[in-house]
This record gives structure tokens, C-alpha cells and sequence, in this order.
């Protein structure tokens, strides 16, 4: 049976960490972190690995998974390849950063080993909670092939669903998570500054949102973004998009910026979705766009 080591072992680590464990597909050895006391943690959570805190240690393994933050993984690439005779074209090194390519692990390359990213595109808020509704995670790899097809075989053993990243874009992909992700949050918060200024406390403009942006959602990967568009740009209703826009330059400029920054998305969709007159959509253009005439 192959083995396993974890460097670093976060939220994601302890998550994949003890999916592999259970599935029997693979043995882990070592699981090293920065203190014993995380180190000891993190392999209890596991249910197995020993625990380490330096690399000095670190027993050779055919998997070496680089689970730290994006910032530290090149440290921690230097750590495992200053450990003489761990790494040869038999042994595979992986992060899973999102935002980072597997050029980083190039040290690890240079000795011969296979290298790879994975990202689960999860939240991994609680690893408890994660290692239970896992299955069915899309997750994005590129490499090494020979790295590529062990880590697409274990991540299927896990329940993950692999997809193909182009390491050339990989930045622009990880910001397409945190655009849907963490941006869906900001905008949501936005949203709910909007609402308490117009005489709505928050906990009930959160009751008065739900249904309406879990509709959105339901209706965006039902019939895709251009038909999911709904409100006065989708109908081409400049005299709205006008007063809104100085009620929000009146009241919050960032709030203000946000809108003219999305509604210039959201004019291309009505566009696409071509139900909108032109001369509406083309009076809109000019309002979101600040110093052309008839913007505000």
C-alpha cells in the first residue's frame, strides 16, 4: 500500500487527511505542523499519523500532500527537500492551494518527484462537518500526468469529482471561487446596508432576502445567468437605474461603486438575453459610467 505524509495540516488537510485514512486506499505516516501541540491535534483528529513538528524526522513517503497556508508553502517545499533521500521520480508532491500552480513544488521537481495541485472548491469552515458532506466536491488538479492520475485516483476514492485546470490561468480561476464565494457574502452585507437605510432592521431584512437570493441561485444554474436576470437593467428601465444610483451616491459612494461595477455585468447579460430595448440599455450604459453625459 502507498503512503502518505502532510505538511502543514490546516482545515483542508485534516478534511482530505482523514477521508484518505478511512478509505483504506492509502497509509499515513507522518503529520507535521508547525507545533506538536497542532501536530498531536491533527493526527487525533485524523485518527492516525505521527506527530511532528519539524522536518528533521520526516520519514520517506510516495505522498507528500503540502497542506499549509498559500504564503508557506514554498517554506515548506524547502523544508521537505532539505530533508536528503525523501524525494525521487517515485515519490509525488501536491498542494492544494487554489491561487497557486504547481510550480511552486519546482524545488521537489528539480530532484526528480512528481508534482500537482488539488483544490476542493469547498468551504472548509469545520473540518467535522466537511469530512461528512465531502463527497460530491469538485475538485481542480493540474501537474505531472503520472502525479495527476494517483491524486485523481484518490480523491476519487474520497468522493471527489476531478476537473482539469489550465496552470497558466490559475489565479484567474481561484478569483472566479472568491468572486461566487466570499464576494456573494460582501454583497450580500451591501445589500443589507441598503435595506437598514431604508427603515428595515437587519434581522428581518436577512428573513426578506433569503427567498429572494435562494430563487436567484435556483434560477442561475437552472436556466443560466442571462435568463436569470430579473430587475430594472434586465427590462431596460433606465429612469430606475438613474434614481437608484443617486440615492446610493447620496447616501454610501463604495455602496454606489459596487452597483456601477456589477451593472455594467449585469447591462451585458440584458444584452444577451436581448429582451431589453437598446435605447434603455444604451441610457443605462451612460449612467453607470461616471463623466459621460446623462450619468450622474
Amino acid at each position: 500500500m502507498k503512503t502518505f505524509s502532510i505538511i502543514g495540516c490546516g482545515a483542508v488537510g485534516k478534511t482530505v487527511g482523514r477521508l484518505l485514512h478511512r478509505s483504506g486506499t492509502i497509509e499515513l505516516r507522518d503529520v507535521l505542523t508547525r507545533s506538536i501541540a497542532s501536530a498531536q491535534a491533527a493526527a487525533g483528529f485524523i485518527g492516525a499519523g505521527r506527530p511532528l513538528a519539524g522536518f528533521g524526522e520526516l520519514q520517506r513517503a510516495d505522498l507528500y500532500l503540502v497542506a499549509s497556508s498559500d504564503d508557506a508553502i514554498a517554506a515548506c517545499v524547502e523544508g521537505l527537500v532539505g530533508r536528503a533521500g525523501l524525494l525521487d521520480r517515485n515519490t509525488t508532491v501536491c498542494h492544494f492551494s487554489g491561487a497557486l500552480g504547481s510550480e511552486v513544488l519546482s524545488p521537489a521537481a528539480a530532484l526528480g518527484a512528481q508534482v500537482a495541485s488539488v483544490h476542493p472548491v469547498k468551504s472548509f469552515a469545520d473540518p467535522a462537518v466537511c469530512v461528512g458532506d465531502f463527497a460530491g466536491t469538485w475538485c481542480g488538479i493540474e501537474g505531472d500526468p503520472q502525479a495527476r492520475e494517483l491524486l485523481g485516483e484518490l480523491f476519487g476514492a474520497i468522493g471527489g469529482k476531478i476537473f482539469t485546470l489550465d496552470p497558466r490561468f490559475k489565479t484567474l480561476y481561484h478569483t472566479g471561487s472568491v468572486l461566487v464565494c466570499n464576494y456573494l457574502t460582501a454583497l450580500m452585507e451591501a445589500g443589507l446596508r441598503a435595506y437598514q437605510k431604508g427603515g428595515v432592521p437587519r434581522e428581518t431584512a436577512l428573513q426578506v432576502m433569503e427567498p429572494l437570493v435562494r430563487g436567484t441561485v435556483d434560477n442561475v444554474f437552472r436556466v443560466g445567468t442571462a435568463q436569470a436576470l430579473t430587475g430594472p437593467i434586465a427590462r431596460g428601465d433606465a429612469g430606475v437605474v438613474a434614481r437608484q444610483l443617486e440615492a446610493l451616491d447620496d447616501f454610501d459612494e463604495e455602496l454606489a461603486r459596487i452597483y456601477r461595477a456589477l451593472g455594467g455585468v449585469a447591462l451585458k447579460l440584458s444584452r444577451e438575453r436581448g429582451q431589453a430595448q437598446e435605447p434603455g440599455l444604451a441610457a443605462i450604459e451612460r449612467l453607470l459610467t461616471p463623466g459621460t453625459p446623462g450619468a450622474p
